[in-house]
């Protein structure tokens, strides 16, 4: 493994000697952890009376418990006054960009949570920046406290350059030279273009080319049951997208790894309960099955974590040793490094979480030291969490608009048919309405006639194109100004709605002024803004103060009356979900990938 921090272990080929000679009892232990159960992922069972030896910040041995101190080790000793220990958790797919925060800040929280080691896919700066912004990342993710390694984004731009503009274009000779330069880059992110490879287009599959001729995994993301074979006999090989018992089902037979995701049951975002039902009701064997949080807020990331993935996959009828191995030595399997992660093993990593009855984390330690204690971050964690990674000075310019912009559509001189996105909660589908449109004398008049609906804006922010989208939303639920945010997915481009232009209007001046973010204006006031200055996607303070700036965020939002969560909002862009959707270059209908005018 790469060199992370002051916090990394020694690679196992120059530590071998040294654990045996622990292990045999011929060299004492650095550290002991003792009287404790045991959870092995290795059976899915939880022992009773341990104890765990490590040494060079691997586990040495496990022994019964009090065997240290009959050998007469004068070895630290941490008592865990019968908790159960348990493996740090491996989140197998994860955004930090959708955290709203740099990795370095990520890991505190993750950390937290008892999870010691993620696999993130960085397509968002890497659609602002290119490969520029995922080489930014990947140095951020070696300076954090944390094992974080790459599933190299696949799919930037999400769409073709006619349907959207993006900042980043990942060409096939460009994701073979990261990963010919980044060891962390382990595997070819969610290959969200799932059409176009079912169909076949080349420069898909030239893409996916890469990762197999260098023996990656590649990971999917496929909607409809419909695709699910041809994306497999394209050699893709998990997905996270299992939203029902079904598609979830077909993908294990088809030999996919399938990533239940779980998320603030509030949201679109939790499918867990439903795609387990392959295994508690459909009887399909866990053992390909692993739990995933995907994306997360900032105050969610606390409270939400990949432990509560677990605690809610046990909730739903699996056991809890294999709930934590779904979350742990699975995930670790899926990517080849069971070897290191996942389980407590001898000669594994010490990421080790202890546990209490109802699997919530107490204590973590991090390569065998103790990072969280008693749910508060230790003075070693704390200190490597004040020497973040910095961004460049590139990295805060990356929002590019004119100074003039109208943010709002033409009227038309008379009655026309309008392509409206109608959303439909709980999920993040928008549905295509054609809407018979007769127009008042203005737009507030307008908008009053046809009841819930409102402006929605693409702009162009990286300085290509300078295009605007217009389109309606319906059944958002805004009840009056403008939210605005530059995380408009895929191409992250800026998206807003707003019931008037003079809101809009700040909503866009505010995020410029701060090179990125997320706001609510109402009234002529900003009431909520999340500055993002990194990418206009990424915040460089502390995580909990980000969490604090989120939660502020959604309180505004939601007293705007926007039903659809921000997270869900900042996919209204995202050409690669059904039915229809808006980026820079107008309304596109999915799957037909074609763009339909507002009005005609």
């Amino acid at each position: 493994m790469p060199p992370l921090n002051r916090f990394t272990v020694a690679p196992l080929h120059t530590v071998t000697r040294r654990l045996a000679a622990v292990a045999m009892g011929s060299q004492p232990p650095d550290l002991v952890l003792t009287g404790a159960r045991l959870l092995s992922t290795y059976t899915d069972r939880i022992h009773s009376d341990r104890e765990i030896w490590i040494s060079a910040g691997r586990i040495a041995a496990v022994k019964p418990a009090g065997e240290s101190k009959r050998l007469g080790y004068t070895a630290p000793t941490h008592d865990c006054a019968g908790g159960i220990l348990a493996p740090g958790l491996v989140d197998p797919h994860i955004h930090i960009e959708s955290s709203m925060m740099t990795a370095c800040a990520y890991a505190e929280a993750a950390l937290l949570n008892g999870t010691t080691t993620i696999f993130c896919d960085s397509h968002e700066i890497g659609n602002v920046c290119d490969v520029t912004g995922v080489e930014w990342m990947l140095e951020d993710a070696r300076q954090a406290p944390l094992n974080i390694f790459l599933t190299l984004p696949s799919t930037i731009p999400a769409t073709n350059a006619t349907l959207e503009t993006a900042g980043g274009d990942f060409t096939p000779e460009k994701i073979a030279a990261v990963f010919d330069r980044w060891p962390e880059a382990v595997a070819l992110g969610e290959k969200m273009d799932f059409v176009p490879v079912a169909l076949g287009d080349a420069r898909s599959h030239a893409i996916l080319a890469e990762a197999l001729k260098r023996g990656r995994p590649i990971c999917g993301h496929i909607y409809g049951r419909e695709f699910v074979a041809a994306a497999a006999a394209s050699g893709i090989t998990d997905t996270h997208e299992s939203i029902d018992r079904e598609i979830a089902n077909d993908f294990l037979e088809a030999g996919l790894w399938i990533f239940l995701r779980g998320g603030n049951p509030k949201t679109p975002w939790h499918s867990l309960p439903l795609a387990i039902k392959a295994v508690t009701e459909l009887g399909a064997n866990p053992k390909r099955v692993c739990v995933c949080t995907d994306d997360r807020d900032a105050d969610d990331l606390f409270v939400f974590g990949q432990d509560w993935v677990v605690r809610e996959a046990v909730r739903h009828g699996i056991t809890r040793p294999t709930g934590w191995s779904m979350g742990s030595l699975h995930p670790a399997t899926r990517y080849g490094m069971d070897g290191e992660f996942g389980g407590l093993g001898h000669s594994r990593r010490a990421d080790i979480v202890l546990l209490n009855d109802q699997l919530e984390p107490q204590s973590t330690w991090y390569g065998g030291e103790l990072v969280v204690q008693d749910r508060k971050i230790t003075p070693g964690l704390e200190a490597a969490l004040s020497r973040p990674y910095r961004y460049p000075a590139a990295a805060y310019k990356t929002v590019h608009i004119a100074d003039t912009v109208k943010l709002i559509p033409e009227l038309p001189p008379g009655p026309r048919t309008a392509h409206v996105l109608r959303v439909a909660l709980p999920g993040i589908l928008t549905f295509h309405d054609r809407l018979p449109f007769t127009p008042a004398q203005d737009w507030e008049n307008t908008l009053k006639a046809y009841g819930d609906l409102c402006f929605l804006t693409v702009i162009e922010r990286h300085g290509k194109t300078g295009g605007i989208g217009y389109g309606l939303l319906k059944d958002f639920g805004l009840k009056d100004g403008a939210v605005a945010s530059t995380i408009g997915h895929d191409a992250h481009n800026l998206v807003m709605a707003g019931t008037n232009e003079a809101d809009m209007q700040l909503a866009l001046a505010t995020l410029k002024a701060s090179e990125g973010g997320v706001c609510v204006v109402r009234d002529g006031k900003v009431v909520a803004h999340v500055k993002l200055p990194i990418a206009g996607l990424l915040s460089d303070q502390r995580a909990g103060l980000v969490a604090l700036e989120s939660a502020r965020l959604k309180e505004a939002w939601t007293d705007a009356g926007c039903l659809l969560p921000y997270m869900g909002f900042n996919l209204l862009p995202l050409s690669v979900i059904p039915e229809i959707r808006l980026t820079d270059k107008g309304l596109v209908l999915v799957p037909e990938m074609t763009i339909v005018p507002l009005f005609e």
